[in-house]
């Protein structure tokens, strides 16, 4: 609990940038790379207030190939609520979102190609009774704000009615909402419910609710930067780095 409690006062009150990289930009404005750090183990937070997770790790790697590949950038990272990030990149606030992004249609922005191949589950309390898709009618669901999990509870709304769903910008609050019983599930990206699964207070549906692949987002138009982060991206996945990485997260696929 007082880790949770220190990720929620990180998210909430972290407006500063962290730096990271020792080259110049041919630019003089850095790359400002967007992630909520509240998704663990794709996008964390430690108690001293560093952003953790394999996709601060992928980003990284990304930018140090960049910049060994004939690229000059400098990039720094900012915490935000997950709801925000879109918005913050076309408002030219932010450029990058990586944060276990997935394409959708109303998702306003520039896909990069796929890192990740994920899917969208219900996360229920390790003694629930719900066994099947079916059973989630009716029931109390949370969800992230703006994430595809609260599209896809949305439709469950939509067949039957008596079917709430809450949306929170921080999804260990959901979480932690789930364990006090104030939902009866939570829906949210696979590995990330596999992680939660990890304590034994919880255990995932077996059902898939909608298979996505997870991506990095820029502003529409900025494809100068898009395509440079592709090259990066595919040189990555390539890469020993990527397996390495996953194994270190728990996210083989």
């Amino acid at each position: 609990m007082k880790q949770f409690l220190m990720k929620a006062i990180v998210l909430c009150g972290m407006s500063f940038l962290l730096a990271c990289g020792s080259t110049t930009n041919t630019s003089s404005a850095p790359i400002v790379i967007a992630m909520s750090p509240d998704y663990p183990p794709f996008d964390d937070v430690t108690t001293s207030g560093e952003l953790t997770g394999f996709d601060y790790e992928m980003g990284e790697w990304i930018f140090d190939w960049l910049n060994q590949n004939g690229y000059s950038y400098t990039h720094e990272w900012k915490a935000m609520s997950f709801d925000t990030i879109i918005t913050a990149i076309n408002a030219d606030q932010v450029d990058l979102g990586i944060s276990g992004f997935t394409y959708a249609e109303d998702r306003k922005v520039l896909f990069s190609n796929t890192y990740y191949d994920s899917s969208q589950v219900a996360l229920l309390p390790s003694d629930s009774s719900i066994s099947s898709l079916d059973d989630l009618y009716g029931k109390a669901i949370g969800v992230q704000l703006g994430s595809t999990g609260e599209s896809a509870a949305n439709e469950l709304v939509a067949k039957d009615a008596s079917t709430t769903v809450t949306s929170i910008s921080d999804m260990g609050i959901c979480v932690e909402t789930l364990k006090s019983g104030g939902f009866d599930a939570v829906i949210l990206d696979i590995a990330i419910a596999k992680n939660y699964e990890k304590s034994g207070e919880f255990k995932v549906l077996e059902e898939v609710l909608v298979d996505e692949q997870m991506k990095i987002i820029a502003k529409e138009g900025n494809t100068e930067l898009m395509d440079a982060i592709n090259k990066a991206l595919d040189a990555f996945l390539e890469s020993d780095a990527y397996p390495e990485l996953l194994k270190t997260y728990g996210i083989e696929s």
